[in-house]
């Protein structure tokens, strides 16, 4: 009878544990899931009140005036591309390749620096000889510079004045050929003397010496389409670089004027460059250029072939203190040039130059002073002087103010007395021109 009682006593006691494993299973799970809900809160309130509290702080800093810098960010993994199909197999490379630059490395390939600079004009006084406009928006010049790729870069400045649409230069620079040779091709401005690689805005005056205008073809100089090939000369003395350049053959006013394919016109020049001292520079130069002339062309026919020898010296003093007054510099600029015209009355003979002088004496003012002389290219008595004297102010380095005042005396015998000023401002990133 015993056996038994101990066998129902076993059996009921089993029947009253499955419920209660049952319950504490269930607990278990409940606890479980409230710890993991518990957690999920707190870290939806840890990334909230942090993201709270950074902004509290740097308002507070802002606030202060010592904006702290935001934190680091972990460097992003480089972009990958895969090989082509069977480059690996053709001993090509395997797996992903890297691709360099970024979107913005791209949106630079697709645009080039561009700027546009302004070139407002006025004048007043008398000059019944050469007179200009009251007032003229004299130029605008737009630019497009950019990269092509590792070998060339391409420079296009086109100007837009009242009268029209001119390309004033547009060139591609090929800068890795054999022989360190620096080459151009396009429409240039020709490497003769100074001046004339110059484009109007960074001149130091509101107009172009005399010897520019009679000798040299006036304002657009020798500008035209052809090659140009430089060398550095090696050497233990000087910066010495040697300039080659054909052109069509069509330049300035009365210049160079091609009636045939084979009237193309050359340009050569020497420059040597040499510190004198820490603070002092010297630029020296040659010129020479020979090209066909208009004076044989008689209604459109050519009935003479003339051609036109110029042969130029340039000199340019630079003086800049670098270590001390650094708003104070000097620089002295001189041509001179000599003009052989054959045409129908005789071989013209004729010369001409100037003397100027710049002198920064504030951190935004510069004043200076410029001789001129020249004789007329097409007639050799004709002498033309004159003198200027000019104030500039820079608010910027993206505008200028200048003021001239000019005295000429022409070989006709009228004298003119001009005071002319000038606006320059630019926009956009504009390269930097020829030292």
């Amino acid at each position: 009878m015993r056996p038994m009682r101990l066998v129902c006593a076993s059996i009921m006691a089993a029947a009253l544990a499955i419920p209660s494993t049952a319950s504490a299973q269930d607990a278990a799970q409940t606890l479980r899931q409230e710890i993991d809900q518990l957690r999920h809160d707190f870290d939806a309130l840890k990334q909230q009140y942090g993201e709270r509290l950074t902004v509290l702080e740097t308002k507070l800093a802002a606030a202060e005036g010592t904006l702290a810098p935001p934190p680091a960010r972990a460097p992003a993994a480089p972009a990958t591309a895969a090989v082509p199909e069977g480059a690996a197999g053709a001993g090509g490379p395997a797996g992903a390749l890297p691709v360099y630059g970024s979107a913005v490395s791209g949106a630079k390939v697709f645009n080039p620096d561009m700027a546009v600079i302004g070139d407002f004009l006025g004048a007043a006084g008398r000059n019944t000889v050469a007179g200009t406009p009251a007032l003229e928006m004299h130029e605008s010049e737009a630019s497009f510079q950019a990269v092509v790729d590792p070998y060339a870069r391409a420079d296009f400045f086109i100007s837009f004045g009242e009268q029209g649409v001119n390309l004033e230069e547009g060139f591609l620079t090929l800068t890795e050929l054999p022989g360190g040779l620096l080459t151009k091709v396009g429409k240039m401005r020709a490497a003769f003397g100074k001046v004339n690689t110059l484009h109007n805005h960074v001149l130091p005056w509101t107009d172009r010496p005399l010897v520019i205008q009679n000798l040299v073809g006036g304002e657009d100089g020798i500008d035209d389409a052809g090659i140009s090939v430089a060398r550095l000369i090696p050497n233990p003395w000087l910066f010495l670089e040697a300039t080659g350049q054909v052109f069509r053959g069509d330049s300035g006013e009365s210049l160079f004027t091609s009636s045939e394919r084979g009237d193309l016109s050359y340009v050569g020049h020497l420059r040597g460059y040499q510190d004198l001292s820490e603070s002092t520079n010297l630029d020296l130069g040659l010129s020479y250029s020979r090209g066909h002339n208009p004076s044989g062309i008689v209604d459109g026919t050519d009935v003479g072939r003339f051609t036109t020898q110029l042969y130029g010296l340039d000199a340019t003093l630079r003086w800049r203190p670098l270590q001390r007054s650094i708003y104070h510099s000097f620089v002295g600029r001189s041509e001179w040039m000599w003009s052989r015209r054959e045409q129908f009355n005789g071989l013209q003979s004729g010369t001409g130059g100037y003397l100027s002088g710049d002198y920064q004496f504030a951190r935004r003012w510069f004043a200076g002073v410029r001789y001129d002389r020249s004789n007329h290219a097409d007639d050799a008595s004709l002498m033309d002087t004159g003198g200027s004297v000019v104030l500039t102010y820079w608010p910027s380095e993206f505008s200028q103010v200048r003021g001239q005042y000019r005295r000429t005396s022409y070989a006709t015998g009228a004298t003119a007395n001009e005071l002319l000023f000038q606006f320059q401002f630019a926009i956009g990133a504009h390269g930097a021109h020829p030292f």
